[in-house]
């Protein structure tokens, strides 16, 4: 479930988009600088620097995990151990679609639940478009996981992603979802070079996804640099966007920066669009205690034909 606040703890003026308990995830404690989660059937226990509270659950409960990420958080590189019979791969169902979740050498599993308000928030807006088909831009598209959900909605899908492996995994995800006919086209590119063609295209979309990482690289050596190049990126988003109805989702993991910040930068890049602008942070929430995790930032713009 997913819920949307103005204010949360005790005097909070952020906004958050909160995730709660699902069927296949949820935050079961945080504290001292780690997470415990459960994936379906597996729990695991990461790092999680912005945990600097006291855990709750006893520590019998996070020495029952499965599997735990130690690493080096500034290359947030490290390696799992796992304990017991624990499968390399396995799947959870989210919004109706079926996700793999795999032990990355990054400490991530392939699958992000904080981001669930942004899917349900996606396919609201894509069942409103009038008058055609509506089409998606997925930018920086990973596992496509979102990708999968717009295609179920109804969506044409681009999906753009530097990683082969990424595609590689989303293309399984989308058999394991029956979704082998869903209008997807999985395009492995540098995701500023495909946004400047499709602009010269005059392709125009009714949704953008822009979920970049804080630095990157291409399929041929393009670098990324997030606080570099998502200005320029966004300005060339707001050139794809349907002039009447259509909406944009920016999602950053950066630590040293702040909603704020990406809420001007949209502003200024979608200048004159008119419509609706909603900045804050993902967060997620324990399943026992109602304590709040923020896992990034993010930036929501839809047009006055989409609605709020």
């Amino acid at each position: 479930m997913t819920r949307i606040v103005d204010q949360y703890g005790s005097g909070g003026g952020i906004r958050a988009s909160v995730t709660e308990k699902l069927d296949d995830y949820e935050l079961l404690d945080s504290g001292a600088g780690r997470k415990l989660e459960r994936f379906g059937v597996v729990t695991v226990d990461r790092p999680e620097p912005q945990a600097m509270w006291s855990s709750r659950l006893d520590s019998e409960r996070w020495k029952a995990a499965h599997a735990v990420f130690d690493g080096d958080e500034d290359e947030n590189k490290g390696r799992w151990s796992f304990r017991g019979n624990v499968p390399d791969s396995w799947t959870i169902g989210i919004e109706g679609v079926a996700l793999t979740c795999r032990f990355s050498a990054f400490r991530h599993l392939g699958v992000f639940p904080e981001q669930h308000s942004h899917w349900r928030w996606m396919v609201e807006r894509l069942t409103r478009v009038q008058g055609e088909r509506p089409r998606l831009l997925n930018l920086f598209g990973y596992t496509g996981a979102a990708s999968l959900m717009a295609a179920r909605a109804g969506a044409e899908v681009t999906h753009v992603d530097a990683s082969r492996k990424a595609i590689e995994w989303a293309r399984v995800n989308q058999a394991q979802s029956t979704l082998d006919q869903a209008p997807i086209r999985w395009i492995l590119d540098d995701a500023r070079k495909f946004a400047r063609r499709d602009v010269r295209r005059k392709r125009l979309y009714h949704g953008i996804l822009l979920d970049p990482p804080k630095f990157g690289r291409g399929p041929d050596g393009e670098v990324w640099d997030l606080f570099t190049d998502l200005p320029e990126m966004l300005r060339t988003c707001a050139r794809l966007l349907d002039p009447s109805q259509s909406f944009l989702i920016l999602t950053t993991y950066a630590v040293r920066a702040s909603s704020v910040s990406f809420d001007t930068l949209c502003h200024e890049s979608l200048a004159g669009r008119g419509g609706t602008v909603e900045s804050g942070e993902l967060i997620l929430q324990e399943s026992g205690g109602g304590r709040f995790l923020s896992t990034s930032l993010y930036t929501r713009w839809s047009s006055d034909g989409l609605g709020e």
